[in-house]
């Protein structure tokens, strides 16, 4: 008896996006194949391919976040593998995204965080890519500040903005005792503020002492079940800024713990969601500090004109005020990425 071939059901969704954003089916096809080559990827896409999948066949492994991506860069509005009828995948870009708005920020770190924490070792093992590095550090420098980034309640709290590292509040003198049935929506206090602050030198002791792997999966299950419904809380501005800046510091540390174990693809997607939140929180000085790690990395990678290219974003969004021995670190950094250059 001769088998059926499987019937799959046309997929609407993703042709209404076609219809939206004005692509050809090899046009798509095309868009895909250029993105994959951002990251490494060698696709041999056409026309074909994409009658197939409005014909309901899923593509394979980390092709639908490309499709997903190709539409959100031409839509201009966040889509992924899900929306466009797709099956979920490996996160090829996931995490790469330079947020639009604070609120968009937590969506972003806060998957990641998810993702990082289960049993996705997919994410692990996604290669690091240079063009990656690109769209976040330009936006970064030529971006608007974040306005706002209050949540729950009206912009009278404390309208003018607060440097993200400007001092820590004492803890209150009640412990807290709902750390870990935090509800979304609860207000943070300068207690959970100074918590976080307090973790991110425990688990930074614990990197110096034992290297970044010991504690890694310990810290991105805090950031999970800690930080996000901090994030997810109720705030106004000036704690806002605080809890952003302490949000970036941690997430910073993750990439280097996930540094640490050669997981670079997702270590420079730490990075780039450290960078986004240090932009929520107005802390000019700590970004900078990010695209220095982030130069770090290519240096030690192998990429010497991007760490060069972000030694020097760096430069340019902290000026020329910085104290000498901030310019000095700058500087070095980009050296490094000369050396490696041969300049």
């Amino acid at each position: 008896m001769t088998e059926r071939p499987p019937h799959h059901t046309p997929n609407r969704q993703l042709a209404a996006l076609i219809a939206e954003a004005g692509f050809s089916n090899a046009g798509l096809a095309r868009r895909v194949d250029q993105l994959g080559l951002e990251h490494g990827l060698d696709l041999r896409y056409d026309k074909t391919s994409v009658t197939r999948w409005l014909r309901g066949q899923q593509p394979r492994g980390t092709t639908p976040a490309l499709i997903a991506e190709v539409f959100t860069r031409r839509l201009g509005r966040r889509l992924s593998a899900q929306d466009l009828g797709l099956d979920a995948c490996a996160p090829v870009y996931a995490g790469l995204e330079f947020a639009a708005t604070p609120s968009e920020a937590v969506d972003i770190v806060s998957g990641l965080w998810r993702k990082d924490s289960g049993s996705h070792a997919e994410l692990r093992k996604i290669a690091f890519t240079p063009a990656g590095l690109v769209v976040p550090s330009r936006d970064w420098l030529i971006g608007r500040p974040d306005d706002r980034v209050a949540r729950g309640e009206p912009a009278g709290e404390a309208a003018g903005r607060v440097p993200a590292q400007g001092g820590r509040a004492a803890v209150p003198r009640q412990r807290r005792t709902d750390r870990v049935d935090r509800a979304e929506g609860s207000r943070v206090t300068s207690g959970d503020i100074a918590a976080l602050r307090s973790v991110g030198e425990l688990f930074r002791a614990l990197d110096h002492a034992y290297g970044g792997g010991h504690a890694r999966q310990a810290l991105v299950r805090y950031l999970e079940h800690e930080a996000e419904p901090m994030l997810r809380g109720t705030y106004g501005e000036a704690t806002g800024r605080r809890l952003f800046a302490a949000a970036a510091d941690l997430t910073r540390l993750a990439g280097w713990t996930s540094y640490d174990i050669a997981a670079h693809g997702l270590a420079q997607r730490y990075f780039v969601q450290a960078l986004r939140l240090a932009q929520a929180a107005g802390d000019r000085a700590y970004g900078s500090y990010v695209l220095v790690t982030m130069s770090r990395q290519a240096v030690y990678l192998g990429h010497g004109r991007e760490a060069v290219q972000l030694a020097r974003v760096a430069q340019q969004g902290i000026g020329s005020g910085a104290p000498p021995a901030v310019q000095a670190l700058l500087h070095s950094a980009e050296a490094r990425g000369h050396g490696v250059l041969g300049e």
